[in-house]
């Protein structure tokens, strides 16, 4: 009993089908700012997250005919995007450089509320995980931006369920000793 599902926006993946330029529209319109966050996640770059998206949109236009209706045309579309950002990482395998901020933390606690203090330190960690190497922030994108589990990431980059656990705790931990060298060097300083 192996039935499809029926989609919302079946559709527009119909008209996509029959080369429906409208309808390739509507889903690109549908779904290209979540489409581009996710290679911006993984390739650190505004840039290069805008070429990953298009090609990956033009890749799943061409590749229509493959979408199953096992998923949704969001999360096929998704995949698709996740494999040409890691494409474009594997190619160009040199660590980004990030230019240099300078944050402070607002001296005036009495000024201070939580939304403030609780947007420096999303800030802070966004930072941190674009400081990464490509490895350690793509794990720890695919998982705690991405919402991918351990299974789906290790099928994404090839390796075993266990390696995908490892680098993401190790990723992590990672993380964690740069923000805490970043708070030193920020009292320090």
């Amino acid at each position: 009993m192996n039935q499809r599902s029926i989609h919302i926006h079946d559709d527009l993946v119909e008209g996509c089908r029959k080369n429906n330029r409208k309808a390739q529209l509507q889903l690109y319109n549908l779904y290209y700012k979540a489409m581009y966050n996710s290679a911006f996640r993984i390739v650190n770059n505004t840039a290069e997250a805008e070429d990953v998206m298009q090609e990956a949109f033009l890749t799943g236009f061409q590749k229509i005919d493959d979408f199953k209706g096992d998923s949704t045309i969001g999360a096929w579309l998704k995949k698709i995007v996740v494999n040409r950002a890691l494409d474009q990482i594997r190619k160009k395998k040199e660590m980004v450089s990030l230019q240099e901020t300078d944050l402070q933390i607002p001296v005036d606690d009495s000024t201070e509320n939580f939304l403030e203090i609780l947007s420096y330190k999303i800030e802070k960690i966004r930072k941190g995980i674009e400081s990464l190497a490509d490895d350690d922030r793509i794990i720890l994108s695919l998982f705690l931006l991405e919402g991918y589990d351990h299974e789906e990431i290790s099928q994404v980059l090839s390796i075993s369920n266990n390696a995908s656990r490892t680098r993401y705790s190790r990723a992590r931990q990672r993380l964690r000793d740069l923000l805490k060298k970043n708070e030193i060097d920020q009292l320090v300083n």
